[in-house]
């Protein structure tokens, strides 16, 4: 019996595999409660099926797959309802993780946010969603990783993975960068003030702004 090389040239590798399920998954290329069947994936991505298998654990971790008795792997249906109820748990952590950014933050750190914010106003004078939406998560990403809250990080990591489809349909509309871009700009603002408490209040108020927009989007 002979074994699938996993290094064959072109292959894509398992972190590659899961990349790209993730993303279609996101863009709703793979829509929810769609099968996930390994041949048909390693077929159609050039993968092997362990890199296959691999890639659809470390999603179903993520919380984009689940696992069906005696029916394999689909993409996870995330309603509404749970999709809100993400948002509030995270606006509770990210809120922490600000108040901790807010107290550690170094002044070559804050340089850095202050540049995102300008990105972020150019993006939005341009009406370039794409390069808004990108900067966004780096915002969010930055403030966490200055925070230095790891069991808050991978956590936050974890949720947004579940209820990311939502998120990416919010940063495609027309005129959600214009509302959100206020928030984070007073999100940088008190970070890079040393406002403990004013950036809680700022992440919660902004994450509540997404789970109002959910909300409206999907009624």
């Amino acid at each position: 019996m002979t074994t699938v090389d996993e290094s064959v040239g072109g292959a894509l590798s398992a972190p590659e595999l899961v990349d790209t399920l993730r993303t279609a998954i996101i863009r709703g290329e793979l829509v929810p409660k769609q099968r996930l069947v390994e041949a048909d994936l390693a077929a159609e991505y050039g993968a092997s099926r362990g890199n296959v298998r691999v890639a659809l654990s470390e999603l179903s971790v993520e919380g984009l797959v689940e696992r069906v008795q005696n029916r394999g792997a689909r993409v996870r249906a995330v309603s509404v309802d749970e999709a809100l109820e993400i948002t509030e748990v995270r606006a509770a952590l990210e809120a922490l993780c600000a108040r901790k950014a807010a107290e550690r933050i170094s002044d070559a750190e804050s340089d850095e946010l202050r540049g995102l914010a300008r990105e972020m106003e150019e993006a939005v004078d341009r009406g370039d969603r794409e390069s808004y939406s990108l900067c966004n998560q780096r915002l969010h990403a930055k403030i966490i990783a200055v925070s230095a809250q790891k069991t808050a990080a991978a956590t936050i990591q974890r949720l947004r993975g579940q209820a990311v489809r939502f998120q990416f349909q919010l940063a495609r509309q027309p005129g959600r960068p214009t509302v959100s871009l206020p928030q984070h700009l007073a999100i940088i603002d008190a970070v890079c003030r040393h406002d403990p408490d004013g950036a809680a209040e700022a992440m919660r108020q902004h994450l509540e702004s997404v789970a109002e927009a959910i909300r409206a989007t999907n009624s």
